[in-house]
């Protein structure tokens, strides 16, 4: 068998076109690196491993940009790579077989004259929205070191740290003893190898005695858990200090203080109408409440990070990877996609926001909260 592989010969087994190779080659994110002796460009055994690799992301559903990211990460090797990918893999197929019992379910009770409720209907698609939008995480979700220093400077003297909602890891302190929780499957499978231990969990049942740890954290998750002062309570619970990286929806004029809920997705008010305002969750625990700026060039790219950078919300990577945009549903994210867009190309955008330029922070209601 040949060792290095011809453009045409690589396409034919792969089951993609040479276009596509092409295209990989072009953007840099697989190219062929030697030639056969007849001199026409190859594959060799490594080309060929990077290239399996990126094919298995395609085939999950994953962005070139993300899968560059991916593939290119400095902190893996190809074995962890290797076991990332089979997590998502086998998550994907357990999850693919849940789908086909429950409809198997649904279809018997048809046939027997049966109609399951809506609420049924979608409890067969499970409730973990970062199933969803977590394969987008490692493209754009990354660490923003000054809002880090703030979460790790409240930790205080803790050397045993709980992360709650846990996700691929971001924020978690790199000099202490963490342990971490996170529900989704696909997440877990995206921390990269070294990471703090990370166990199957919800925050309203963590699995942990009294005063197990030091410290408990969670950045930016408590929007997604079912009962988030039950899960804050569990906290308080096993730990004896908490620290919470959230935003105050609930605060009079959020939504208009943030240009892009204010002019382009108000059905962000709905998805927030019901969550308890972070002043009842402070209570709930006593905690105390301490503003968080995000900076103009935030290295974070969640909801409001942006805030200076309007033309980030074109880029579906950027909207793939925070839950608001999957929770609106595509005819709001098309129409506000559609209409920043115009905005920004008219000249309306800068004329309506023009004090943001001088900013090089902003207050768009984002809170510590710790006890």
């Amino acid at each position: 068998m040949e060792d290095n592989l011809t453009v045409g010969r690589t396409a034919e087994l792969a089951g993609v076109t040479v276009r596509t190779l092409h295209h990989y080659d072009e953007i840099g994110l697989v190219r062929p690196s030697t030639r056969t002796a007849a001199g026409y460009r190859a594959y060799s055994a490594g080309d060929v491993d990077r290239l399996r690799e990126v094919l298995a992301y395609r085939r999950l559903g994953f962005g070139l940009r993300e899968i560059a990211d991916l593939v290119d990460d400095p902190a893996t090797d190809a074995v962890a790579r290797l076991r990332r990918l089979r997590g998502l893999l086998l998550d994907q197929r357990d999850r693919a077989a849940a789908m086909v019992t429950a409809i198997d379910r649904e279809l018997e009770a048809r046939a027997m004259g049966i109609r399951t409720t809506p609420e049924e209907q979608l409890q067969m698609f499970g409730a973990q929205l970062y199933d969803a939008i977590g394969s987008a995480y490692p493209a754009t979700r990354r660490t923003e070191p000054r809002i880090a220093a703030r979460v790790w400077d409240a930790l205080g003297d803790a050397r045993t740290v709980l992360n709650v909602g846990a996700g691929t890891g971001s924020y978690e302190p790199p000099d202490r003893d963490v342990t971490a929780v996170e529900p989704s499957a696909v997440m877990r499978a995206q921390r990269p190898a070294g990471s703090a231990p990370c166990l199957a969990a919800a925050a309203e049942s963590l699995p942990f005695e009294d005063g197990s740890f030091d410290a408990a954290m969670a950045f930016s998750t408590i929007h997604h858990w079912h009962d988030p002062i039950a899960g804050l309570r569990e906290m308080r619970r096993v730990a004896r200090r908490v620290v919470v990286f959230t935003h105050d929806a609930g605060e009079a004029g959020w939504l208009h203080r943030f240009w892009l809920t204010r002019d382009y997705l108000p059905e962000v008010a709905g998805l927030v109408a019901d969550r308890p305002p972070v002043d009842q969750l402070a209570r709930a625990i006593g905690a105390r409440l301490e503003p968080v700026l995000i900076p103009w060039d935030c290295a974070d790219g969640f909801f409001e990070a942006h805030w200076r950078r309007p033309e980030a919300y074109l880029d579906e990577q950027v909207r793939r990877a925070v839950s608001v945009w999957t929770r609106v549903g595509p005819q709001a994210e098309q129409r506000a996609v559609a209409a920043l867009h115009d905005d920004l190309f008219s000249g309306r955008w800068a004329e309506r926001n023009a004090e943001l330029v001088s900013l090089d922070a902003a207050e768009l209601g984002l809170r510590l909260l710790i006890a």
